[in-house]
C-alpha cells in the first residue's frame, strides 16, 4: 500500500510506501499496534486491533495546514468511519460522490476499487475511530441480521459500492460515544480482550443499522432542510462557540455575529448538529474535560474549572451523565 501527501499546491509532503500485512485481519489472536507519527504538516496517535476478519482504529490528531491524503490498499474492506470531533473529506474510487464528515458524523462505505482519498483542513484535536470488516466477515455477519445489513450485504456480495446511506451522514448517538470510550478503555487481556472488542464491534454495526432502520419507520427526514448559506453560518456559530468555553456567547450575541436571527440559529443548529446550541457547548466542554484527564497534568478540580464548571460536583454528575463514567475513575 502506497501514502502520498500534499498540499494545497500539489507538493508532495510525504510519500511512502506501506505495504500493509492483511494476514493480520484474518489471524485469530488480536495484533495489536501503537504508532506515533510526527510531520512538520501534522501529527497523529493511532492504536489498532486487528483480528478475525475485523480491525478497530481509534486516532487522535493535529494537522497544521490543509494537506491531501491519497492511498491505495489491494484488498477491499467494508469501512465504517466515527468523525467524533474533526471536519474531512473522502473520496473512495467507484463513487461519484465525497463524503464530507464533521464532527459527530459516521457512515459505512464498500468499494471494491483499489484507492482511496481524503481532504483534512488545517485543525486541531481531530478525534475519530474507524471499523473495517473483511467483505467475507461482513456477509457472515450480516446474513439474515435485518433489511439494513441484508441490503448491504447483497451489493457486497456483489462486488458493488455501497453505503449505510448516500443521503446524509448520520449523528453518532451517545451510546456509540460511549461504546468507542469503553474500547479505548479497555483492560482485558488475551481472549478476553478479543471477546470483548468483536462485542463493541458488532454492537456498533448493529446500532448504525437500528439507526437508519428506525428513521425510515418514522418516515420522517433525519435532517430538516437547512439553506447552504445558512449552513455556512451555523459552522461559524458553532466555531465561535468553540473558541469562548468558559466564557459563553449569549444567545443573541452568537446570532448577531453568525448573522441569523435567534429563530434560526437555534432551530438551524438543532437541525444541523442534532443538539441544542447549549447542549453543544456542555458537550464540548465535557470532551475538553476528558482530553485534559488523560493527559493527567492537571487535579479534576482545575480540570472542571478549565472546561467551564465552577463546581466539581457539577462536573463530575455532568460528565458521569454524558459518558457513563466518573471522571475519578479515568483519571486513576
Amino acid at each position: 500500500m502506497g501514502i502520498v501527501i500534499t498540499d494545497d499546491a500539489n507538493q508532495v509532503l510525504l510519500s511512502e510506501k506501506t505495504p500493509f500485512d492483511f494476514k493480520k485481519y484474518r489471524n485469530q489472536a488480536i495484533v495489536e499496534q501503537t504508532q506515533e507519527v510526527r510531520h512538520p504538516f501534522g501529527a497523529a496517535n493511532f492504536q489498532e486491533f486487528c483480528f478475525d476478519g475485523i480491525a478497530i482504529a481509534a486516532c487522535t490528531a493535529d494537522v497544521y495546514e490543509n494537506i491531501h491524503i491519497l492511498s491505495d490498499f489491494h484488498e477491499p474492506r467494508v469501512m465504517m468511519l466515527f468523525m467524533e470531533r474533526g471536519d474531512i473529506t473522502t473520496t473512495l474510487d467507484g463513487f461519484s460522490n465525497n463524503f464530507k464528515f464533521r464532527s459527530l458524523e459516521h457512515n459505512l462505505m464498500y468499494s471494491p476499487c483499489e484507492a482511496e482519498s481524503a481532504g483534512v483542513k488545517k485543525q486541531r484535536d481531530m478525534l475519530f475511530f474507524g471499523l473495517s470488516f473483511l467483505p467475507e466477515k461482513f456477509l457472515q455477519l450480516a446474513e439474515n441480521n435485518g433489511r439494513v445489513l441484508d441490503g448491504l450485504a447483497n451489493n457486497i456480495a456483489g462486488n458493488r459500492t455501497t453505503t449505510l446511506t448516500d443521503k446524509f451522514n448520520p449523528r453518532i448517538t451517545p451510546r456509540m460515544q460511549l461504546i468507542m470510550e469503553e474500547v479505548r478503555q479497555c483492560r482485558f487481556q488475551g481472549g478476553l480482550k478479543k471477546l470483548f472488542l468483536q462485542s463493541k464491534a458488532l454492537e456498533l454495526l448493529a446500532l448504525q443499522c437500528e439507526q437508519i432502520e428506525s428513521a425510515e419507520l418514522r418516515s420522517v427526514p433525519a435532517r430538516p432542510k437547512v439553506s447552504v448559506s445558512d449552513v455556512e453560518k451555523l459552522h461559524f456559530a458553532k466555531d465561535l462557540l468553540v473558541q469562548h468555553l468558559q466564557q459563553p456567547l449569549s444567545l443573541g450575541d452568537l446570532a448577531r455575529k453568525s448573522g441569523l436571527n435567534e429563530f434560526k440559529l437555534k432551530s438551524g443548529f438543532k437541525a444541523v448538529f442534532d443538539n441544542t446550541v447549549f447542549g453543544y457547548l456542555n458537550d464540548r466542554r465535557l470532551e475538553l474535560a476528558r482530553e485534559l484527564i488523560r493527559e493527567g497534568r492537571l487535579p479534576l478540580s482545575a480540570i472542571a474549572l478549565e472546561a467551564g464548571y465552577s463546581s466539581p460536583q457539577h462536573f463530575s454528575s455532568a460528565f458521569r451523565k454524558k459518558f457513563g463514567i466518573s471522571p475519578s475513575k479515568i483519571h486513576q
